[in-house]
């Protein structure tokens, strides 16, 4: 079994092209140079086998370059997610036994105060000068690889459904093998793959450096995804191959039309949560093939799309992966439907995606034993991830479980939003959760109950939400309920069920953003109605019949 590291070392004489960044370029041999000198600069620290390397970067050739280091010197890249702030940023850090830090000075500040447990000369400035001549000490090095196909080689977060972060494991054998199965169905040889996607996500791990390096092609990187910057980049670099997550495909869609779009290199889109509207629109307009499946960092969960998979479906469902009721431990039956195309036994037919071979693929996560037994009991993995299939066994994706949230891509838990929510001294309950989105994936919706009495309004809750050092990035609602009587349990548990099956549709007072980003205004009739019709735009209209 290949490891990353054989992938590097075996091209470590190859002048051809490995990397693209801007107006600069590196070979392959150049590459594996790059990844020797930065081994040894790890290896001149004693004690630390193997290190943890938390890397905080935007797509910049230094976290290849790390990435590639970490593979030589059988060390391990925590991919830090640049969206996180204060305490969560830091616990992401010390959870994951962080003895070295690579950033640069544009995030420099996000670790200012915060406790790290990371000595001053292990905290590594990749623009200033003192990094350069770290790294010249060491240029030169010699390449002594002993890596193997287990050896832990990235720790990549994602969100649980308590709030906390859990770092998925990553050995250097399986990713390798996720490039070589990429390889097999998506021939990237004489091509270019172009990585706009975060390199501290899965995606652009799994779906662009790994194919690339096993194909032998450059990857060409993008410090951040830009929507109007991405067919020049395209045309710029003769990119073939494009990876995506998310809305990236509605981004760009959003983008003025130009006769001359299908004038361009590109052949293949790969990614999932694609809306199946935007796939045939980004095809038609830029001459390629889309190719959408579902699946998660965890690798235990994919569903992959055939070429006769109905326009809304996942894809069809396996020996393997199937949909199991998560109380009963039992398979869903199909969904039934009436005349009209609305789902009529949704209560029994959703179900959340399991695994029976999950298990033994599932590489566990980091130091969080907890979070593996909810991720792996009774003979199966649970993926989180709510679904219904049709009589044929066509699997249609029905939201998360209730304290799963994703949007443009990104998982993160409710739990730390209701948290900043409710430092405001009038917040009696919140309950944050996933409303649909009108395109794919979830928007942010939040209700909120307060004191009696109290006369805060959703623009004072706003102000205070964005004041929160730790707001996250993505985490801002789109909705804002604020209800006088939020539905609870007997044991007073929210019903985020209720809410999330009423969304914005309900007697409370409701504020919305007609856009991410703008003030909250209230939401009126006209605004529902325009809703509605945007869902019904892009093909979403079955979300809104989910419960």
């Amino acid at each position: 079994m290949a490891t990353i590291a054989d992938l590097i070392t075996k091209r470590a004489d190859d002048p051809s092209t490995a990397l693209l960044f801007e107006d600069e370029s590196w070979s392959y041999a150049e590459l594996a140079d790059e990844a020797a000198t930065r081994a040894s600069l790890l290896a001149s620290v004693p004690g630390l086998e193997p290190p943890h390397i938390g890397v905080l970067l935007d797509n910049v050739p230094e976290f290849v370059f790390w990435m590639a280091a970490a593979a030589l010197s059988r060390s391990v890249v925590v991919g830090i997610n640049s969206t996180r702030r204060g305490p969560d940023l830091a616990n992401d850090i010390r959870a994951t036994d962080c003895r070295w830090i690579v950033t640069d000075t544009r995030y420099q500040g996000l670790l200012a105060d915060l406790d790290l447990d990371v000595p001053p000369d292990r905290l590594l400035i990749i623009d200033e000068e003192p990094y350069a001549e770290r790294l010249l000490d060491h240029a030169g090095a010699s390449i002594d690889v002993r890596a193997e196909p287990a050896d832990l080689l990235t720790l990549i977060f994602t969100s649980g459904t308590t709030g906390q972060p859990k770092a998925v494991r990553c050995t250097q054998g399986r990713l390798a093998a996720i490039g070589v199965g990429l390889n097999s169905s998506v021939d990237l040889s004489g091509g270019i793959v172009y990585q706009a996607m975060p390199m501290f996500h899965s995606t652009a791990l799994m779906a662009g450096w790994s194919p690339a390096i096993t194909a032998g092609v450059p990857m060409a990187l993008r410090r951040r995804f830009s929507a109007s910057g991405w067919l020049s980049d395209v045309r710029r670099y003769g990119a073939t191959y494009f990876n995506y997550v998310g809305k990236p495909l509605a981004y760009i869609l959003a983008t003025p039309e130009k006769d001359d779009d299908t004038d361009n290199p590109l052949e293949i889109a790969f990614g999932n949560e694609a809306n199946p509207n935007d796939i045939e629109q980004f095809e038609r307009r830029f001459g390629c093939t889309v190719r959408d499946s579902y699946g998660s960092s965890e690798g235990a969960s994919n569903i992959i799309r055939t070429p006769t998979t109905p326009r809304s479906a996942l894809g069809p469902l396996t020996d393997s992966v199937r949909i199991f009721n998560p109380d009963t431990g039992e398979e869903c039956p199909p969904a039934r439907f009436d005349a009209a195309g609305h789902l009529t036994n949704a209560a029994e037919a959703i179900g959340e995606i399991a695994n029976k071979s999950g298990p033994r693929i599932f590489e566990g996560y980091y130091n969080n034993e907890e979070a593996e037994q909810q991720r792996v009991h009774a003979g199966l993995y649970w993926s989180g991830d709510l679904a219904y299939r049709d009589v044929d066994g066509w699997a249609y994706f029905a939201g998360r479980s209730d304290d799963w949230i994703r949007v443009d891509g990104e998982n993160f838990g409710s739990a730390p939003i209701e948290n900043l929510i409710g430092r405001h001294p009038d917040v009696v309950l919140v309950a944050v959760y996933a409303v649909p989105d009108a395109r794919v994936g979830d928007q942010v919706m939040a209700c909120v109950q307060l004191r009696p009495g109290a006369t805060v309004d959703a623009e004072t809750l706003d102000k205070h939400m964005k004041a929160q050092p730790d707001l996250g990035t993505k985490w801002l609602p789109r909705f804002v309920r604020i209800s006088s009587n939020m539905p609870v349990t007997a044991t007073s548990k929210i019903l985020k069920r209720e809410l999330r099956a009423e969304r914005w549709e309900c007697q409370d007072p409701v504020w919305w953003r007609p856009q991410p980003g703008a003030e909250l205004r209230p939401l009126t009739r006209a605004d529902l109605t325009a809703i509605r019709e945007e869902f019904e735009r892009h093909g979403r209209t079955a979300a809104l019949d989910l419960v």
